[in-house]
Order: structure tokens, then sequence, then C-alpha cells
């Protein structure tokens, strides 16, 4: 692990208990562990497959998800059916973030990209707790801030940044959450979630596999070289990740992020 990883992934003291073993979502690892107790014991471990619709634009939002492997991706679309990525959700976050702001119904729609696992939580039982718990209150505030950061930095990123650049900062957020050198990602899909159309991302992603960086074979992505990559990718890349890592400095850092060890919740069947 060289040293700007470990900038952007600090090293700190795994958690030795039962409970949190397989937990990788870096926004419950961060909690004191009286208050990640309490919403262990409100929550179920599901399975996320691969186009799995979290939410429709305007279906209640019933149960939250705390994303613990793989990647969600929420996307407006617009009338004449054209999609573009607004954000894209994995270990660092919990999808859907408006029910911070009294929000009950989904304004966006969400789908799983890559398969993987999440912490199921009913909507209510979670904002009791938030309710109850001032240090947890402030602290998903502070989330809720940093995920506005983040999604004005996106727009900001759509409008300025070249596609090669954009294309390796959405392979790298893949790669963090994914928690496998392999992910299965269609040109298709990420010329959707670029907002670009395909022939462009596909002549971005065969120069990516000319220069050794990635290998494309099957609808999978496989990361040859990460440190190449990082330095292909805008700024925004580092720029979030470095306001993830503020926020959640009391965290354990990520299982052997650059090892990918698939690590499920031990209770998921």
């Amino acid at each position: 692990m060289n040293a700007e990883t470990t900038r952007l992934f600090p090293t700190q003291s795994h958690r030795e208990s039962d409970e949190c073993k397989g937990i990788n979502n870096r926004l419950l690892l961060a909690l004191p562990r009286p208050i990640l107790d309490r919403i262990l014991r409100i929550s179920e471990p599901v399975s996320l497959a691969r186009g799995q619709r979290l939410y429709h634009a305007d279906q209640a939002l019933n149960h939250l998800y705390f994303i613990n492997r793989g990647l969600a991706c929420i996307f407006k679309t617009m009338e004449d059916g054209r999609t573009v990525e607004i954000e894209a959700i994995g270990i660092d976050d919990i999808v859907d973030t408006l029910f911070l702001i009294g929000a009950d119904r989904a304004i966006l729609d969400t789908v799983v990209q890559i398969p993987g696992t999440a912490l199921r939580v009913r909507r209510d039982d979670l904002m009791n707790e938030i309710e109850k718990d001032k240090a947890l209150r402030q602290y998903m505030q502070r989330y809720a801030r940093h995920v506005c950061n983040r999604v004005t930095r996106t727009m900001a990123c759509h409008r300025l940044h070249h596609l090669e650049q954009r294309c390796c900062h959405w392979l790298l957020v893949a790669h963090d959450s994914a928690l496998s050198d392999e992910f299965p990602l269609t040109h298709e899909f990420l010329a959707m979630m670029l907002g670009y159309q395909r022939a462009g991302v596909s002549i971005i992603m065969r120069s990516l596999v000319d220069a050794g960086v990635i290998a494309h074979k099957r609808g999978k992505v496989f990361i040859l070289d990460r440190t190449r990559l990082e330095a292909m990718a805008c700024e925004c890349y580092r720029a979030t990740k470095n306001d993830a890592n503020e926020l959640y400095a009391a965290a354990p850092k990520l299982a052997q992020v650059f090892e990918f060890k698939q690590t499920d919740i031990s209770r998921l069947r």
C-alpha cells in the first residue's frame, strides 16, 4: 500500500467483535459501539442483485439500506427516456439520504449496478434512534452535509471534467465498493451513468484496456493498475475520499481494501 493509498484509507484498528465481523459500511463502523449495537438489532442483512431497483421515483421510503458491499446508482430519467447519474452509493453510504430531511418518498430512481449485500432497516425504526440520541443525530447531520457536498461536486464534474477523467473516477468508486478487483459493468450502463453516448465511452474503455490499466471481458471490468487509474482520474475522486475520511475519522480501515477479500455478513444466507 503506497503513501497515497494510506492517505485515502487511513489505517486504524478493527473492532474485535462477532457483531462487527463482515461489516464494511464505513458509516456504521464510525459509530460509537453502543449506537452501532442498537442499529444492528433493528436491521437485517439482505442480498443486492444486479439490476435490482431499490426505489422508484415517488416510492415510499419504508426501508433504508446501509451498503455493505456493492454499488447502487441514483439517476434521473427525463421525459425523452434519457438518464443521467446523480450519485453512486457504496460502502460509505446509506440509501436514501432524503429521510434525514424528513422526506418519506424517493424523488429519483435507485438501481443496484454491482451486486453485494446491505443492512436493511425500517425508516421509522432508524428515525426513532436518531430522534432519541443526540450524538447519532449530529453525526447523521454531518453525513447529510457530506452527501450534499459530494452531489454538488458531481454536478461540477459532469460539466467541467473530460470524459476520460470522469470514467476513471467512476471506475475507482466502483472498485472501492465492489471489494473485488473485478465487477460487472457494461459500456451501455457506464454511458448512462456518465451521461454520454455509448460510442464515446467505448473508445475511452478501449484506451484504458490498451494502456493495461483495466481489462474488460464479457460484461466485467478487471482493475489491473489502480495507481495509474487514480493518476488518470479527475481531482474529484481524491477530494471526495478525503472528505469521507474526515467524516469517518473514528472508523477502522476498510477490510483489506486492496486485497479485496469479499466479505458477507455472517448471518446472511
